[in-house]
């Protein structure tokens, strides 16, 4: 798994990038109300905005942390948004995106490099 400095998680199977935030995102942002995840076929650019998700304390746009084309939403967060609050690396994951250049991912944090830039926060 690899983290942007935005909170975003990756976990990349193959050319296939599964995405979400981060438990310091979700904890940060406190009970999850609204999940709008980005449609399948979407093209997206690293950095774009492709999500958002809202909270009883603030919206938050969602990242993209790799460029690529939406293969899927995780649609179940519609009606169930507080999974992002319950499993936000796991279940709680907003999108599904294949990959136009995996060594992106290059660039991204693994789990040590997170928790040391979590410190300094």
């Amino acid at each position: 798994m690899h983290f942007t400095k935005d909170h975003e998680w990756v976990r990349l199977d193959g050319d296939v990038a599964t995405v979400g935030i981060s438990k310091h995102a979700a904890d940060a942002l406190g009970d999850v109300v609204f999940v709008e995840t980005p449609e399948a076929g979407k093209t997206v650019s690293k950095g774009d905005s492709f999500a958002v998700v809202e909270s009883v304390k603030a919206a938050s746009d969602v990242y993209a942390p790799l460029s690529g084309e939406v293969i899927e939403g995780n649609a179940a967060l519609a009606s169930a948004p507080e999974t992002v609050n319950a499993d936000p690396e796991g279940d709680g994951w907003f999108a599904k995106i294949r990959v136009s250049d995996g060594s992106q991912i290059d660039a991204l944090m693994d789990r040590a490099a997170y928790d040391a830039f979590l410190a300094t926060l």
